[in-house]
This record gives C-alpha cells, structure tokens and sequence, in this order.
C-alpha cells in the first residue's frame, strides 16, 4: 500500500484503508480496490494527468438521468476519484446479454433535440469533442471521424492516405447511412472491460463516454471486441427495432471511431483496420 495514496483516502473518506489491491484499470489512472477499516470497500482511482472529475461528472449524469446501473461516486477530485466497489467478476454470458440489452435500450429512450453533449466528455484518455450539432451526419464526420483522425494523424499511427480516404468517405455518409433516428444518450464506450456482471445480470456499468447520438453507434461498438451477441441483439431489437442495413454497413462504419480511437492510441492493426473499412465505401 502506498502511503500517499492512503492518506489521500483517508483525507478524502475520514477513513483508513487497511489495504489496497490493483486493480485492471484504464489508460490514464492507477485503479485500486480499498478495504476501509470499518469493513467497507471503494474503488479508487489515483492520476497524475488528465482529470478525474469529468470522469465522476458522467457516472454521476448517467445515475441522475437514467437507470443504468453505475458505481456511486463518493470522493472526486482531479486526481483521485473514490467509487463504490460493485461486486462482479463473472463472464458476459446469455443471461447477462439479456439483461444488458434491456437497460441499454432503455438508456438510448432518453433523447435530445441535437446530437452532441452539453460539454466535452472523454473517450480513455482522449478528449471526445461534442458541440451540439443539427445534423447526425455532421457531428458523426467532424466530431468523431475526422476529429480522431486528425489526432491518430499527428501521432504517426494514421497514414495521411487513410486520413483522405476518411475524407472522401465523408462526403459519402448522408447516402451511407439514411435516415437516423433522433438524438439518444448512449454510454460511449462499449466494450467488455466496461460490464461488471454478477449471477446473469448486469452489476454496473463504468468508464463512459456519454454524448447523445445515433444509438447504433452504441450498438456497433459492443460487436467490435465481441462484448454481445445473439442474445443481445434479439431482445434489443425485441423493444427497439433495428433499420435495415445495421448488420451489412453501418456496423463498419460505426465501429471507424473506435478503431479511430485505438489506432490514435496503439496504432498498428488498428490503422490497417481503418483502411481496410474506409477503402471498402470509397
């Protein structure tokens, strides 16, 4: 345990944590699990960059303005963030796609007049630009496309090739993609290390990245790295119908902003990956 950290706990808690245990965590926190000394437990996440809060701002909008189940939050400054520990640790198994399709179809029932958010959020460590926007295809081209482009460009993990292939593509998304659905708040990054799951059910939700926008953006992602499947999209499309066309295009070109988003952070497959889909509509 390290003394910094635990007397930064107990400054913030005005209780002692006997113990600290690593946990898996993000790009740009150390995560801990905390045992306090009266038997409770707290997850606790400690930064020396970027700013936890806005991390803590999202659960906390998410907890006020839907049901999805997050971590409470109990402490949250730059750079320490202190959540409730949610017992999980089992797999995403059919039962749990069930459960999760319910209250991810629920959560993108709460809509906006545009697309966009009320501030920037972030995506990882990456700062998700999102100025309210008329048109879904314009937010989806500048804000995310173009704009993580640009960002895995300066870099040197995006080819200026791919990024003029993004370009192109662009200009295509209006025929591409047809009419969107109205504005839904979504959680933004969708992939299995951000679904705690416990017994078949979903536990709680973490690490969002919220906006409003075409919900299948949402339901793209969670194919990407194979967090759902059958079960899901059969009881999602169950309360809220798929468009024609999800499965065949608009899947590839959704999942562009994350594989955007990973090529800006890793790069290497991920760019081949962006070439490969871009250069498969242009």
């Amino acid at each position: 345990m390290t003394a910094a950290l635990a007397a930064a706990v107990q400054s913030a808690l005005g209780r002692s944590p006997r113990k600290l245990s690593p946990l898996s965590g993000g790009c740009i926190a150390e995560v801990y699990r905390a045992e306090l000394d009266d038997g409770d437990a707290v997850v606790v996440k400690s930064a020396s960059r970027g700013d936890l809060t806005l991390e803590a701002f999202m659960l906390g909008y998410l907890a006020e303005n839907s049901e999805l189940p997050v971590p409470a939050v109990r402490h949250a400054a730059a750079e320490l963030l202190i959540m409730d520990y949610v017992p999980a640790g089992d797999r995403i198994d059919a039962a749990a796609e069930t459960h999760a399709a319910e209250l991810l179809a629920a959560l993108h029932g709460i809509t906006a007049q545009r697309y966009g958010f009320a501030r920037d959020t972030l995506i990882g460590p990456l700062a998700q630009p999102n100025p309210w926007t008329e048109s879904w295809t314009d937010f989806f081209a500048e804000r995310r496309l173009l704009h993580f482009g640009r960002v895995a460009l300066e870099v040197g993990h995006l080819p200026a090739d791919s990024l003029r292939q993004l370009e192109r593509l662009c200009g295509r998304l209006p025929d591409l993609l047809g009419a969107v659905a109205a504005p839904s708040l979504i959680h933004g990054d969708m992939w299995g290390g951000n679904v705690l799951v416990r017994g078949g059910r979903i536990a709680a939700f973490v690490d969002p990245a919220i906006h409003y926008a075409d919900a299948e953006v949402e339901l793209a992602f969670s194919t990407l790295f194979g967090t759902f499947g059958e079960a899901f999209f059969r009881r999602y499309g169950e309360l809220r119908p798929l468009r024609p066309g999800f499965f065949e295009v608009r899947r590839d070109l959704y999942n562009l902003y994350p594989l955007l988003v990973h090529t800006a952070l890793f790069g290497g497959p991920y760019a081949r990956s962006v070439a490969q889909i871009a250069g498969r509509f242009v």
